[in-house]
């Protein structure tokens, strides 16, 4: 919980200074909820599973809810003149309410999948979180560690000592007053935590006598001050601030509106307002009705800060007012925190502060509020147009269309026009000109050209436009490091694809010369045959003419006409019959080529984009559950 790792804070502030306290202001939160732990009961004995016939509960190392008592523990409860707490086996307890732990997997699972996206420094908070919950982990969680912190002079180490009930930790005016934190244990089992925390058994102290079973787990740590000019006792407070469960914020009526203490500790670890108390001290040296006018004050500075019970319940930090040095308050502070530690859930409270900072700050990393997120089927098929029309697929589709009409024409057309057609190809006649079907299947776009030298020069920007459009579409809605993975799986798809679509069309439109109907045979075949009825009718014009043949002459004229006149009305028939299905031979070229040209940006382009996509999905979602938003 160090001030660099809070997250924002709570608004609003509300609540009374309790009845009977005449210092006294507490939003009551903590205490709220272990009235619900203990059932509303005050002063019953504690009910242990043992107790109440639940063996295997015990066995199994549940924790009772009224309790905080573990298994092992003995029976029969100490009064305050037992020994120390020698008898107290506190295994390592699972999370009480059962969010954390699937919080802390998911952030886990977003870590891995995000190191190849990130930069190892954004993660690096995310590990530190990762690795504090697996340290703390390892200790159990019905020992809570609750830090007392406070600038010198402030009386904390006064207050330390009247919540251990002895003089423990040397407490005087003099700068600095603490030099190095002092631990008091109220369990015997706490030498785990200690020694995570770096504490010397030097400076491990047991409370003063008769003992206090109502603390029972509680570790309280007495930290250096933190306005300290002595080097290294900053550093110690700030990392001692990061690994215990609460602490115990005490201020003096003199040096409470402190800006070092609220801009360096407080506003920044308003997001642990859960597990963080405000301890107005030395209340006994204000007269009269000034000690309420500064914790007003001061309550009016927390909220400012964000530590203040939200208007609409949001958890807030505990106010207290009380005089160390007197007695006074001490006790209900002492209360409080033996409510804090029975419920077993400050430790869970604090790292769920944590991996609510840490998403807090990663958020930007994961979500942008700038649109929907992923590759919609129109930019897909914009795409696939775009590559469909650099690839030439419609001019192709329309170059196969007039070949079929040029084809069928000459197939179906009269002699005397296919001769003229080879005449005038012969003599160097343009290309608009009747040619044969091989010389126009070779004027079929086998690629996506006219001319390979001026679609290599065309073709390729609009290429690479399609895809940088395709980048752009597909990035919308993600947030930066995403989006650059995207693009960048893009470019990489795009390099060559202007040649490897080339090829695709290519081999799409190698050996797919279409069938020709039977029917152009039938009538090339009465073409022939009208070819030669008319020179049969020549010939017999002739030798009527010259004498050679006798017999009537009104047929002769008929075969002549008739072949003249006929040939032409059916190649024009022909032509008309040919319109639908050379129509339907264009598309399906065009078809064809637009297949090969979008299979091949999908392989290169559209499958690396849905991949980044879908690992960006992937990682939304463990963001979603780790953020504890599921």
């Amino acid at each position: 919980m160090t001030a660099t790792e809070g997250n924002g804070g709570n608004e609003g502030g509300g609540g009374d200074r309790a009845a009977g306290g005449r210092h006294t202001w507490d939003d009551g939160l903590i205490a709220r909820r272990a009235h619900r732990w203990t059932g509303g009961r005050t002063g019953a004995r504690p009910v242990r599973a043992v107790d109440e016939g639940r063996p295997e509960e015990a066995a199994a190392g549940v924790l009772h809810a009224t309790t905080g008592y573990f298994p092992g523990e003995e029976t029969a409860q100490r009064s305050f003149g037992g020994p120390p707490y020698a008898v107290y086996q506190a295994g390592v307890r699972s999370f009480a309410t059962g969010t954390l732990r699937p919080r802390l997997e998911a952030l886990r699972q977003l870590v891995g999948l995000s190191r190849s996206r990130l930069e190892g420094r954004t993660l690096a908070g995310a590990a530190r979180v990762l690795d504090e919950a697996d340290a703390r982990g390892r200790h159990p969680y019905g020992h809570t560690v609750v830090a007392v912190a406070g600038a010198t002079g402030s009386g904390k180490s006064t207050l330390f000592n009247a919540l251990a009930g002895a003089p423990l930790s040397e407490a005087g005016i003099r700068r600095p007053t603490t030099a190095t934190p002092l631990a008091c244990a109220w369990t015997d089992h706490a030498d785990g935590l200690l020694d995570r925390l770096g504490i010397p058994a030097v400076d491990r102290r047991n409370p003063g006598y008769p003992y206090d079973p109502a603390l029972r787990g509680l570790v309280l740590l007495d930290l250096p001050d933190h306005d300290s000019a002595a080097p290294g006792h900053r550093e110690r407070v700030d990392r001692l601030l990061g690994l215990v469960d609460a602490v115990v914020w005490v201020v003096d009526p003199e040096k409470y509106a402190d800006a070092v203490l609220h801009e360096r500790y407080l506003r920044p670890l308003a997001g642990y307002a859960e597990v963080t108390f405000v301890v107005l001290n030395q209340v006994d040296r204000l007269p009269g009705e000034a000690a309420d006018q500064v914790l007003d004050d001061l309550r009016r500075l927390l909220d400012e800060d964000g530590l203040a019970l939200g208007e609409h319940g949001e958890p807030g930090a505990a106010v207290l007012a009380l005089s160390a040095l007197t007695g006074e308050g001490v006790g209900e502070l002492r209360e409080t925190l033996g409510r804090l530690t029975a419920e077993c859930g400050a430790a869970e409270r604090r790292l769920s502060a944590d991996v609510d900072g840490t998403m807090t700050r990663l958020r930007p990393q994961y979500v942008a509020d700038n649109g929907p997120v992923g590759l919609t089927g129109r930019a897909r098929a914009e795409f696939e147009d775009r590559l469909a029309e650099a690839a030439g697929a419609a001019a192709a589709g329309q170059a196969a269309e007039r070949a079929w009409l040029r084809d069928a024409e000459w197939r179906c057309g009269t002699p005397w026009g296919r001769m003229r057609a080879r005449k005038a190809r012969a003599s160097g006649g343009s290309r608009t000109s009747r040619t044969s079907g091989a010389v126009e299947r070779m004027e079929i776009p086998g690629a996506r050209a006219r001319t390979v030298a001026v679609e290599a020069v065309t073709a390729r920007p609009a290429v690479e436009e399609a895809v940088r459009t395709l980048g752009d579409q597909a990035t919308a809605g993600l947030p930066g490091p995403w989006a650059q993975a995207v693009r960048e799986a893009a470019g990489w798809g795009g390099r060559g694809l202007a040649e490897a679509v080339d090829e695709a069309v290519a081999v799409a439109a190698v050996d797919r010369q279409p069938v020709r109907p039977v029917w152009w045979s039938m009538v090339a075949a009465a073409q022939v045959t009208l070819l030669v009825l008319q020179v049969v009718g020549v010939l017999w014009l002739l030798g009527a003419t010259a004498g050679v043949f006798g017999g009537p002459q009104w047929w002769m004229p008929g075969l002549l006409v008739g072949g003249a006149a006929v040939g032409p009305a059916l190649a024009w028939g022909s032509r008309v019959a040919a319109r639908g299905p050379a129509r339907r031979h264009g598309r399906s070229v065009e078809g064809r080529l637009r297949e090969a040209a979008a299979e091949c940006g999908a392989r290169r382009v559209l499958e690396p984009v849905e991949a980044e996509l879908a690992r960006y999905g992937e990682v939304r979602a463990q963001y979603v559950i780790a953020a504890g938003d599921a």
